[in-house]
């Protein structure tokens, strides 16, 4: 009997330790780990919208070459920015069609700067993405497109933007597919180990798509639908054979 009631103690116990830490927590020995410093910059591709703003010491100047401005004088409507074709072109106020794709940010800006030095004087530029996305798929507890107005978008703030994996998400396995100029790669990545930081994949592109596969747990527990009612009633069993025994 007490073989028995031991086998039955043991059951439940095995099913309440099945989540391994090393399996959940994030970035893992990160107190003997220094990041690099990085200089991401977002590289601008077909179909995104972006801002594009022009400024100067004399404000008049840089109106013809500001869409926004000319939108809300003639039409009161406010210009949604700049759309990249799928040439990776846009046309741009008095300078006509300019090829952007493949570039970053900063070298747009720097492109710009040196077309319109032609027609104004120190030309400010701010250019900003309007349609950051990224698409979250499988385990986690809010899946689907996400939508940042920022630039630069790390993995784990999309994660916490589909407010983070379910406790079956396997973390150590996440496929990101990566989507540029046409050319699709699968990349697999590791967000338990803290040198996760200086992936290439630490931050993300503009339609990244990121699949969280379920553990083995999850799918053992899905093909078992009953599995806390037998937990429950292996606990209640036991419970009872310990009062049993002790009387």
């Amino acid at each position: 009997m007490k073989k028995y009631l031991l086998i039955v103690l043991i059951f439940p116990m095995l099913f309440s330790s099945c989540m391994s830490k090393k399996k959940i927590v994030y970035l893992q020995g990160a107190q003997n780990f220094n990041s690099t410093s990085s200089n991401y910059e977002p590289i601008i591709q077909n179909d995104d919208r972006i801002s594009i703003r022009v400024t100067t010491l004399e404000p008049e100047a840089s109106i013809p070459f500001n869409i926004e401005t000319i939108a809300t004088s003639v039409t009161n409507n406010i210009s949604n920015g700049y759309l990249v074709d799928g040439k990776g072109t846009i046309d741009f106020p008095v300078l006509g069609t300019i090829s952007i794709a493949g570039f970053t940010i900063d070298q747009v800006k720097t492109m710009l700067k040196e077309k319109l030095a032609v027609y104004i004087k120190d030309p400010v530029i701010n250019i900003r993405l309007l349609n950051f996305k990224v698409t979250l798929l499988g385990d986690v507890t809010n899946p689907g497109i996400k939508a940042f107005s920022t630039n630069r978008v790390t993995l784990l703030e999309a994660i916490g933007a589909a407010s983070d994996l379910t406790i079956f998400g396997k973390r150590n396995n996440i496929l990101l597919v990566r989507d540029f100029q046409g050319i699709k790669t699968f990349n697999r990545i590791d967000i338990t180990q803290a040198d996760f930081v200086n992936s290439p994949f630490y931050y993300l592109d503009q339609n990244d798509v990121i699949y969280v596969e379920a553990r083995k747990a999850k799918i053992d527990a899905n093909a078992l639908p009953n599995l806390s009612i037998i937990v429950s009633v292996v606990s209640f069993i036991t419970t009872m054979l310990f009062i049993v025994i002790k009387k």
